[in-house]
């Protein structure tokens, strides 16, 4: 299944516990698109938000954001594991 990583440029009022909670929703809902979120990666300051998805598409990755919490991203790029 194809890997991408998503960027939220500048999430206002960000948090950790903001940041969990909005994952926590992908991972309620991603089963009924064929997603997987994986993993997500923060910075407080700056208010960008990192997140590992796979997803038969780049729509179904994003209709997930969209449905759980409306986060959705300002770019999604497909990637490859590396060693």
């Amino acid at each position: 299944m194809p890997l991408y990583m998503d960027i939220h440029n500048k999430v206002d009022g960000l948090t950790p516990q903001a940041v969990a909670g909005a994952h926590a929703k992908d991972l309620e809902i991603q089963g009924e698109h064929g997603v997987n979120y994986i993993k997500y990666w923060f910075d407080e300051g700056s208010g960008k938000v990192f997140c590992l998805v796979e997803a038969p598409s780049k729509e179904a990755a994003e209709i997930v954001h969209r449905d759980a919490h409306g986060l959705v991203a300002d770019e999604l790029v497909q990637v490859k594991e590396g060693s």
